[in-house]
């Protein structure tokens, strides 16, 4: 009789502990859903503190500012406002090294960007599109593939893009500089 017990109580045991296991199929959070990291997040939403909640750098309100979990608001269209510089993704460019996210080298004509220090949240945007608009009213889409990094003199408030973006938004990449707002797409 104690030998059954004992093997029910071992059973109980080791189901609840695999029930608690986190799931791979369910990947995709909701506003306050658990996370691990960026991609386990809907949408514009980031995982900070175990959590997924919207981005206080790019100013999503998905979440509601507060409001329940499960009742969202509306996503928001707002974009953060940042300078366009011009990088060189290729090898001998003037890049640096391989990009952070993926230790490659790309081509100048993909339309990828490194983003400054603080957006780039440890490489949690890697391999996320982001949106771009131009004064001149042009948008494009573009890669995080990079950290625009404070340390090698990268300032705040950069999305460091390539021949490609720029070319897509129609600028001139010898302006060196131009006020764009970006956003997660």
């Amino acid at each position: 009789m104690a030998h059954s017990v004992l093997v029910c109580l071992a059973s109980l045991w080791l189901v609840s502990n695999f029930l608690s296991l986190p799931s791979p199929a369910l990947a995709i959070s909701s506003c306050g859903g658990s996370c691990r990291t960026l991609n386990d997040c809907s949408g514009q939403l980031i995982c900070i503190n175990g959590k997924c909640n919207d981005d206080p750098d790019v100013g999503t309100h998905t979440c509601g500012g507060g409001s329940s979990p499960t009742t969202p608001s509306p996503p928001s269209s707002s974009s953060t406002p940042a300078i366009l510089t011009n990088n060189n993704f290729e090898k001998g460019g003037d890049g640096g090294g391989p990009s952070e996210c993926d230790g490659k080298y790309h081509d100048n004509s993909e339309r990828i960007v490194a983003l400054s220090t603080r957006w780039y949240n440890n490489g949690s945007r890697c391999g996320k599109m982001i949106k771009i608009t131009a004064p001149n009213g042009k948008t494009t889409s573009a890669k995080v593939v990079d950290e625009c990094d404070k340390a090698d003199g990268c300032r705040n408030n950069i999305v460091d893009g390539s021949d490609g973006v720029w070319d897509a938004l129609g600028l001139d990449t010898d302006i060196g500089e131009v006020h764009v707002t970006w956003s997660m797409s």
